[in-house]
């Protein structure tokens, strides 16, 4: 996975969490080790599913968990992040 690639999903991530009212975690490590798994999980799957969760094999169940996944607003409001930490409250 390129640098390129990386900080090109960080932008995005970032320009999403701020048009939403959340921010991406500001741990730059962490942030790299979850989009690292959220690409081997692309590589390995075919999409870009949050490394927190369990892929079923199943597209509909598994759909939901395409970061930023189904709870992920839900997570955030009531945990202050979402489960993997790519997203907290401001």
């Amino acid at each position: 996975m390129s640098n390129e690639t990386i900080e090109k999903l960080i932008k995005e991530f970032k320009e999403y969490a701020i048009a939403n009212g959340f921010q991406l975690n500001p741990d730059e490590k962490a942030v790299e080790r979850i989009i690292n798994g959220l690409l081997k999980n692309e590589e390995k799957y075919g999409e870009k599913y949050c490394p927190c969760r369990i892929v079923s094999g199943n597209k509909e169940e598994d759909s939901k968990k395409i970061c930023p996944c189904f709870w992920h607003k839900d997570e955030i409001k009531k945990d202050g992040h979402c489960l993997c930490w790519l997203y907290k409250k401001i």
